[in-house]
């Protein structure tokens, strides 16, 4: 039996060392979640900080976007007011313009109402002599047929538009004087007229 409380005793003896055991266990356990509550805390805290720095940080931006807005809707309404500005310039200026010409084209209308008036109060004199009249030549028409080399034809036209030119501008005070080339552009146009 004595071995028996032996065994007994040392079988107490190893739990109550495993109680201290499981004791400074918990103790440590205790410790670590104390530890990890702190940084837990302090983790809170810095994600609180770290929002709150967020947060402000929006609103400086906030306060930046808006700031610039307006800067930007500053410059439309000054931009705005240059081209109503350059609008109202140019309007004013372009109806000073049709003014003008307004005030010139009536100058010229009743220039040439008064010249009217004064051709109708003037007799009709002039009566048509057959001395001063000089027949029409008659041209017959050339055609360019195709056949004929295109040199040739224009030198036989511009013979025979230079022979009736000049007997058509003897008869005629409105042909005045000019140049060949000129008689040969009135020429064409004439002759594509009648």
């Amino acid at each position: 039996m004595e071995k028996q409380f032996e065994k007994l005793f040392a079988m107490m003896a190893e739990m109550k060392a495993v109680q201290e055991e499981m004791k400074a266990g918990q103790e440590e356990m205790r410790v670590a979640q104390d530890g990890l509550e702190q940084k837990m805390e302090a983790g809170q805290d810095e994600m609180r900080s770290g929002q709150e720095r967020m947060e402000k940080g929006q609103e400086e931006m906030k306060g930046l976007i808006d700031e610039v807005k307006g800067e930007v809707q500053r410059k439309i309404d000054e931009v705005e007011e240059k081209v109503q500005m350059k609008v109202e310039d140019v309007k004013s200026e372009v109806k000073r313009k049709i003014e003008e010409v307004e005030h010139k084209v009536q100058g010229k209308i009743r220039e040439i109402e008064r010249r009217l008036s004064e051709l109708e109060d003037r007799p009709f004199s002039f009566s048509a002599s057959p001395e001063f009249m000089h027949p029409r030549p008659t041209i017959k028409s050339l055609t360019f047929d195709g056949q004929t080399s295109w040199t040739v034809f224009k030198t036989q036209f511009d013979v025979v538009s230079s022979t009736w030119m000049d007997g058509f501008c003897e008869s005629q005070s409105t042909c005045g004087i000019g140049s060949e080339d000129q008689r040969w552009r009135f020429f064409k146009e004439f002759h594509l007229i009648s």
